[in-house]
């Protein structure tokens, strides 16, 4: 059997370069004949390479790096008809995959021992249509505003601070956050009314949290479809605090929640939509997102996946306390004309 190693050479800080020969050998020692593949800043480098070794007939493809380069190895196999089973090492700054399959996040050699076990799961992953084009993506799709924070959080950022960056940026974004008519259809309805954001999750875990689609299977052919109905910054920190606070927001009244197969959503007037794939800048509504059943064999800590992906959160708990004890007191009067909290809560709480 040939395996191959596509890895970012410049994720997790050179971790993955530094300890390769160790990764090497445990490919090798589960009977792979394994070679590595550099990325470059050439222009969907993963995706070409992963696309060839499949090609190629290998058994075996390795995404080693972030969420990124995860997403290109699969862009890269996704459309074939004979696909080879993939394995992750997770080296990037959420790792919002790896946390969904329970693979070790903070050891690379760990990480790579899973395929010792010989447990995989055949993953659902969402197709993307727009224009004629097919995307793939493995975590989540969405559009409106608010989903444009992951591509504008600057990657330094995200690598000092984690999720926090997210928390940061979407603070400095909620001001900007307006309502866009959308029509939304689904297997069970259609939308049609004004919201900030919709996000079509494969997995639960969401730029750090696993919380936003709480009860989300990996395999079952279902997107979960939020619709976040309002654009008010109170009411969505308040959703935001029900959300950290044990997945909460699934029954507000604000949010519309499903289970779907097949989504198209596109703006109900002459609005520009974005649409976010993987936390990249996609290309524009209207889209057509597609559930492709057990799609691709991946390799991943089984005897920790129990139907719904269901381990606490690894934020601090501090934190999130913090956050919902503060949020859960706001009111519209806390807001000033700039759309910032004000100090006045503050002086009114002393």
């Amino acid at each position: 059997m040939r395996a191959r190693i596509i890895y970012n050479p410049t994720s997790g800080r050179e971790l993955i370069k530094r300890n390769l020969v160790e990764i090497l050998q445990i490919y090798e020692e589960a009977g792979y004949e394994t070679s590595a593949f550099a990325t470059t800043a050439n222009p969907h480098s993963a995706h070409n390479e992963a696309k060839r070794v499949a090609e190629a007939g290998f058994d075996l493809i390795i995404a080693a790096g972030g969420d990124g380069t995860i997403n290109e190895v699969v862009n890269g196999i996704a459309g074939l008809s004979n696909r080879p089973k993939m394995a992750i090492i997770p080296a990037g700054t959420t790792n919002d995959y790896a946390r969904a399959l329970h693979i070790p996040r903070n050891n690379l050699l760990e990480a790579a021992k899973l395929v010792q076990n010989q447990q995989t799961i055949k993953m659902d992953i969402g197709k993307a249509t727009m224009n004629d084009e097919e995307t793939y993506f493995i975590n989540i799709g969405g559009g409106g505003l608010m989903t444009e924070l992951t591509y504008d959080v600057p990657s330094s950022l995200k690598s000092i601070f984690g999720y926090l960056a997210y928390f940061a940026k979407g603070a400095e974004m909620l001001p900007r956050i307006k309502p866009i008519p959308m029509h939304i259809e689904y297997d069970d309805g259609v939308y049609e009314g004004t919201a900030s954001m919709f996000f079509v999750a494969v997995t639960n875990s969401v730029g750090g949290f696993e919380q936003i689609a709480p009860d989300a299977l990996l395999d079952d052919g279902k997107f979960t479809l939020i619709i976040v109905k309002t654009a008010n910054q109170i009411e969505i920190l308040h959703l935001i605090a029900l959300l950290l606070n044990g997945g909460k927001h699934i029954d507000h009244p604000n949010i519309l929640y499903a289970k779907t197969s097949k989504i198209h959503a596109r703006p109900a007037n002459d609005s520009r939509m974005m649409i976010n794939l993987d936390g990249e800048y996609g290309g524009d509504a209207p889209v057509t997102f597609t559930n492709l059943h057990q799609h691709i064999e991946m390799f991943a800590n089984v005897d920790e996946i129990t139907g719904a992906v269901t381990n606490p959160i690894d934020h601090t708990e501090d934190v999130e306390e913090a956050f919902i004890k503060e949020v859960e007191g706001l009111t519209n009067e806390d807001i000033n004309e700039d759309g910032i909290i004000s100090s006045g809560k503050e002086s009114k709480e002393k």
